[in-house]
């Protein structure tokens, strides 16, 4: 019963994440007011949907959904969706809700791609580091993810700008300025919450394996991006890197955020590689 029940409720975050983009997607042509407000309730709803279908996975397997591709992709999904849905509790940034929800959605179908199976739990994941670890590296990836599109934004924009022809996107997406203040936001907190992640992470790994490092192709990845953010923070804070020198670092970064997640695995393999 439960597990008919989850695999309705995967079907249902499908079909309303579809509709959130949708919509978001005719408000952006359209900009008419009433439709942005009916499309984040929507994705507020899809939001609600994604949190029941983890809950629920994690009432059948009996420990964090995490440790397959599918249960990853899906919480990626999950944490893009209620990390957008915190700034825009805080700040307000024209269209870019239509950005986010695409991005939600396109991970969404690239979940249900893969098989939704359950597998056995190793031996060395079965701690209580499992739900910290993997849960604050993927909210990291979730901010990381608002820069990311933030980045694409400003470029678009900037494009506009540039050509001296203020046409489609000119009227429709944020000043520059408000851009550049969105990709502090996200990346300031994305990184706070890397950082975690990657030492709860030493942690966990000092405690199964003996050592706090074992240069894993994953981990190696990891540090990998954890530097192309660092650097990118520190030079906006020490140089003041700005503009579209910090939004294609934005999605340079993000490019290595996927390969971590998903290059790494089915190219290099290594003891993080998912259940498969």
């Amino acid at each position: 019963m439960l597990s008919e029940i989850n695999y309705l409720l995967f079907n249902s975050v499908l079909a309303v994440s579809f509709v959130a983009s949708a919509v978001y997607l005719v408000f952006f042509f359209g900009q008419q007011e009433r439709l942005r407000k009916v499309a984040r309730m929507i994705l507020i709803g899809s939001g609600i949907l994604q949190t029941l279908y983890i809950l629920s996975r994690y009432l059948i397997a009996g420990y964090t959904p995490i440790t397959s591709q599918h249960e990853a992709i899906t919480f990626f999904a999950w944490s893009v969706t209620w990390a957008y849905l915190s700034f825009h509790w805080r700040y307000s940034v024209r269209n870019f809700g239509t950005f986010i929800s695409l991005l939600v959605l396109i991970l969404l179908l690239v979940a249900a791609s893969v098989s939704r199976e359950f597998h056995p739990l190793a031996p060395a994941l079965q701690s209580l580091w499992l739900p910290v670890h993997a849960g604050v590296s993927v909210m990291a990836y979730g901010f990381l993810a608002l820069s990311f599109c933030g980045g694409i934004m400003y470029l678009l924009q900037e494009r506009e700008l540039k050509s001296k022809k203020l046409g489609f996107f000119f009227s429709r997406l944020p000043s520059l300025e408000s851009l550049d203040q969105l990709n502090s936001h996200c990346l300031t907190a994305g990184f706070t919450f890397l950082t975690l992640g990657m030492v709860s992470g030493s942690i966990w790994a000092r405690q199964a394996w003996g050592t706090y490092w074992q240069w894993d192709p994953k981990e190696t990845w990891s540090l990998i991006t954890w530097f192309l953010y660092a650097i990118q923070l520190h030079q906006r804070v020490t140089v003041g890197w700005r503009g579209k020198r910090a939004a294609v670092m934005s999605i340079v970064g993000f490019a290595s955020v996927l390969f971590t997640l998903w290059g790494v695995t089915y190219l290099l393999g290594g003891v993080h590689s998912y259940a498969q």
